[in-house]
């Protein structure tokens, strides 16, 4: 903008030169929230997203889960004591399942640039994501948004200050690629429900 129109002002306000500083492609990208970014990522790669307020919430959305799925009177898998009582309240089998249908956990962290979900020994033992069944229901927080796979080894390090977990992975896809290419090499398509309690 020249120094004329600076101090005059000028008739056009919307002049070319103003336009173009807006689409400049030196300007830095506008930043998008984290928690818009792994929503749209998460969705993008064909992840079923369940937001809830609060824990009554989170246990009416597992309920319309089983009934979406008929899922009742199965077994599941579960490594974590604290969502044990999602499956008990349910009458689901856990211990030992020989056959189970469903993979209940929680996870280390939502990674927002990828939409993906990282996991690690603390959740899925030393199990490999092919190892684990091909239905998942995930519970996490929205303070478990982070913006980069970076971030969530940041965040591990961090929690658990001495003992490190194990099989850290993220998942990331969530229906089959109806094309492979060498992006989905060797990964693991799951069909995943992220439970996504608000907790900020």
């Amino acid at each position: 903008m020249s120094l004329f129109r600076k101090i005059f002002g000028s008739p056009n306000n919307d002049s070319n030169e103003d336009k173009n500083m807006e689409t400049s492609p030196f300007l830095p990208e506008k930043q998008v929230p984290a928690d818009e970014l792994f929503t749209h990522n998460f969705r993008k790669n064909g992840g079923k997203f369940l937001y809830c307020d609060n824990l009554t919430e989170v246990h009416d959305q597992f309920l319309n889960i089983l009934e979406e799925n008929d899922w009742f009177e199965c077994e599941a898998l579960c490594f974590e004591p604290k969502l044990s009582s999602l499956l008990e309240e349910n009458k689901l089998s856990y211990d030992n399942p020989k056959n189970p249908l469903f993979f209940l956990a929680g996870c280390e962290n939502l990674i927002a640039d990828e939409g993906s979900i990282l996991f690690s020994s603390n959740q899925i033992k030393q199990r490999k994501p092919n190892e684990l069944p091909d239905n998942m229901v995930i519970f996490a927080t929205t303070s478990q948004i982070l913006n980069s796979k970076s971030d969530g080894l940041r965040e591990i390090k961090r929690k658990y200050d001495r003992e490190y977990p194990t099989n850290i992975t993220t998942i990331k896809y969530f229906e089959k690629a109806k094309e492979e290419d060498f992006l989905h090499y060797g990964s693991v398509a799951k069909n995943l429900y992220l439970l996504l309690l608000e907790d900020l």
